[in-house]
């Protein structure tokens, strides 16, 4: 019986826990995941532009072709 209810003592130790992380969390907003979202996504375009940018034009300009015709 004690071994349930050091059991049961920590579940809800650990679930109070989540709840404060989850509280402060929330408090703080994730500004930093989304600014490094952002930069990175930002980073991959640039360097895909840099490396295909040649077949990127050719690739719009055959479509262009195509709706043109």
């Amino acid at each position: 019986m004690q071994t349930i209810q050091r059991s049961l003592v920590r579940a809800h130790l650990a679930a109070k826990d989540l709840v404060d992380t989850a509280d402060r969390r929330r408090e703080r907003g994730d500004v930093p995941g989304w600014v490094l979202i952002t930069l990175m996504t930002a980073g991959l375009v640039a360097v895909l532009w840099t490396v295909a940018e040649d077949q990127l034009q050719n690739l719009f300009q055959q479509a262009m072709d195509s709706v043109s015709r």
